[in-house]
């Protein structure tokens, strides 16, 4: 395919798209992602994992600080269009301005519902029974761009975060895939979001991660499932600090006399999965036991 593409992209939900446009013949003339990191209690420098994939591919790859700083390379290139997924930075007009059909976002929820970082997350969070990816352009406000396409996948109200995470990631490449002809082509108008109907999410943080005990159950169990991996769900048992991998609100006639559990505001939560500070996950029975043998 003719059209040159530069893919924007950092977060690991980005690896989908990126692989499905190389392996569907899109001409990505360059990638552009964050600069290498220090990540975990090592704090070893890491590069982003879409930077490893366009090495692979032979594809150019510019990890400026500042957009700014590339904006004569990019302009070098002469390219079509952008492709952004989960790239990690504010895109400045200067650059939406160096592409002639634009740059081309996918976005993590059902715009206009959930504009800002974290959309997986509010979607647990809110119990909602389902969600999805817009395929949007990209202009200067917050994930208010017009709206080509969008895809919808429903929940069963048991997903975590990292699983609502790989399944979204492939819905948007799918969904990518199937219209970006059209979008190059200019076949496919994008059409405006109502601004009305705008809900903004918050960017986490740690200390969302710090479990209320006077919340009702279904809520710690949903905020559980949505922190799972960062930033965690924390808690003191037996004086103990432990973060909840897993848990669900005692059924009615469940019988939770050998489980770890924790009383809420309603129901009792059981505790199935646990890591307490510095050993390994179990289960709540394996701590449970642990914590009896004293």
């Amino acid at each position: 395919m003719t059209d040159r593409l530069v893919f924007f992209g950092t977060d690991d939900f980005s690896v989908s798209a990126l692989e499905a446009l190389i392996d569907h013949g899109f001409n990505i003339v360059a990638v552009v992602t964050k600069p290498d990191a220090p990540v975990g209690r090592g704090r070893s420098i890491t590069s982003p994992l879409v930077k490893a994939i366009a090495d692979n591919r032979g594809i150019p790859v510019l990890q400026p600080a500042k957009l700014s700083d590339i904006a004569i390379d990019l302009k070098a290139l002469h390219p079509d269009a952008g492709i952004v997924v989960a790239y990690g930075k504010i895109i400045p007009q200067s650059i939406i301005d160096l592409f002639a059909k634009g740059l081309i976002n996918i976005h993590a929820s059902l715009l206009p519902r959930y504009r800002g970082s974290s959309p997986i997350e509010a979607a647990i969070l809110n119990g909602d029974p389902e969600t999805g990816v817009s395929v949007m352009r990209i202009t200067a406000g917050l994930d208010a761009g017009p709206i080509y396409s969008t895809a919808i996948l429903p929940l069963s109200g048991r997903e975590t975060k990292p699983q609502l995470f790989e399944l979204l990631g492939r819905l948007g490449a799918d969904t990518l895939i199937k219209i970006l002809p059209d979008i190059l082509d200019g076949r496919l108008t994008a059409l405006a979001q109502n601004d009305d109907q705008a809900v903004a999410v918050k960017l986490i943080r740690k200390t969302d991660g710090q479990i209320d005990w006077n919340q009702p159950a279904d809520i710690i169990d949903r905020q559980i499932r949505a922190y799972l991996g960062w930033p965690g769900s924390r808690t003191s048992l037996h004086g103990r600090e432990v973060i909840i991998t897993a848990a669900h609100p005692a059924l009615p006639n469940e019988d939770v006399s050998r489980q770890l559990t924790h009383p809420t505001a309603t129901a009792s939560l059981v505790i199935d999965r646990l890591q307490p500070a510095g050993k390994r996950e179990m289960t709540g029975r394996e701590y449970l036991a642990g914590h009896n043998r004293g």
